[in-house]
């Protein structure tokens, strides 16, 4: 059995904190983090005394995204064997796109429809990088919080992929900055990002576990019914405004670009301007 990657804790009653603890690889997710993401979410929901979940993480870094040594082809083979899938989707040892396609439907679009949709609310914590899968981590949060060291970004369009799999960005940020924050795949800063309506707070990064904890606790000050109706009524605001649906879109032109990857280059990402992306195994997709 490996090592658990993520901690639950409760700091403070009414208060479940989640807390990514793989600080050596700088909190890469791997499908090991994904799960354990999940059975944490899962705990927090159904424990009635919970009312307000943290999102946080160890180390000098929120997080790095994916850990594209591994992920896709080892959810794969682990929701297979273990059978621990999170969305309605099947087939995924099938070869081509039909299993990658699967694997990140289940993975990443699903899981983070859920942990958007859970009923109580929740906040995310971020210091330091933030980059591309972990934004996702981030943007299902109802509440994000970043140290003054912060740094967003999404760099995957230097792969030769439009976005990430939760594509959330032209409602975080506003159309014509998230193409920008796209097209030159730049990290922005906390203040930026506040600045922007994506970010609550910008705190020092000293005291953002604590900040985070106060606002926890005066959210958990309310009836718990409220809370959950209140998320219920603002999400189904952003659904009814196409949020869903522009998503659903957006996972499927990600897969377009997979594909076209896996045409021209033999793997789903195009490693013309990374060059690091030469050293990773490949696998037929």
């Amino acid at each position: 059995m490996n090592a658990p990657l993520i901690r639950y804790e409760t700091p403070t009653p009414h208060v479940a904190r989640i807390v990514l603890a793989r600080a050596d690889k700088y909190n890469a997710i791997n499908p090991q983090m994904i799960f354990e993401v999940n059975d944490a979410f899962t705990r927090a929901l159904y424990d009635d005394t919970v009312k307000v979940i943290i999102l946080a993480a160890d180390g000098k870094h929120f997080s790095a995204g994916h850990d594209i040594a591994e992920t896709v082809e080892e959810y794969q083979a682990r929701v297979q064997a273990e059978q621990h899938k999170v969305g309605h989707w099947s087939g995924f040892q099938e070869p081509g796109t039909h299993g990658w396609y699967a694997a990140e439907k289940d993975a990443y679009l699903e899981t983070a429809r859920r942990w958007r949709n859970i009923s109580k609310p929740t906040i995310c914590a971020v210091q330091g990088k933030c980059i591309a899968g972990a934004l996702i981590f981030a943007f299902v949060c109802d509440i994000i919080i970043a140290s003054k060291d912060a740094l967003f970004s999404d760099p995957v369009v230097n792969f030769g992929v439009s976005g990430v799999e939760w594509l959330a960005h032209p409602w975080e940020l506003g159309a014509r900055k998230a193409k920008e924050f796209l097209f030159t795949a730049d990290s922005w800063s906390a203040d930026e990002a506040w600045r922007l309506g994506m970010v609550n707070h910008v705190v020092e990064r000293a005291n953002l576990e604590d900040f985070t904890l106060e606002m926890a606790k005066k959210i958990a000050d309310k009836p718990a019914f409220a809370l959950k109706l209140a998320k219920e009524a603002i999400n189904k605001t952003l659904d009814i405004q196409g949020q869903a649906n522009a998503i659903d879109a957006a996972f499927s032109l990600h897969h377009l670009c997979h594909s076209q990857n896996f045409r021209v280059f033999g793997w789903g990402m195009d490693p013309t301007n990374v060059p690091s992306l030469a050293n990773i195994p490949k696998k037929p997709g």
